[in-house]
């Protein structure tokens, strides 16, 4: 039998992405740079991937840096794509959001800061955590 070989190279450190305010509203549609720039939320159920099923791989609309795997995604009847874990430990990143007189835990693509939506320990097995994206923060790529 063939043995499997498994790469251990470490991959190469990503380069963050920087653009102006400018450059942000040039790339980003209105709805995303309310969602992505400015830490908005489009309305639940509204968004065009809360309802996707399709195998593939869920991008940062703004950077394109992987985020989340279709096998990693529920429906959580929050009105939101929800997904369980990132497709690794160092795409998103999360931040202490005391907005709106709550306290929530913001999640950012790690790649170039832009805003996704929540996570919340309130998801399935195995981790157990929800991480609450807004579809307008996603860009699909199917299978």
């Amino acid at each position: 039998m063939a043995q499997q070989m498994t790469d251990t190279t470490p991959a190469a450190p990503r380069q963050k992405v920087h653009k102006t305010e400018a450059e942000w509203r040039e790339l980003l549609t209105p709805d995303q740079f309310h969602v992505m720039r400015e830490k908005g939320t489009e309305p639940p159920f509204t968004g065009t991937l809360v309802n996707n099923h399709a195998d593939g791989v869920y991008r940062c609309a703004a950077c394109q840096a992987p985020l989340f795997a279709s096998d990693k995604k529920f429906d959580s009847g929050s009105g939101w794509p929800s997904f369980w874990l990132p497709v690794s430990p160092d795409a998103v990143e999360a931040h202490e959001d005391n907005a709106l007189g709550m306290r929530r835990v913001e999640v950012t693509c790690a790649n170039c800061g832009a805003h996704l939506g929540h996570v919340f320990p309130d998801g399935p097995r195995p981790t157990g955590m929800r991480y609450c994206v807004n579809s307008a923060s996603l860009a699909f790529e199917k299978k």
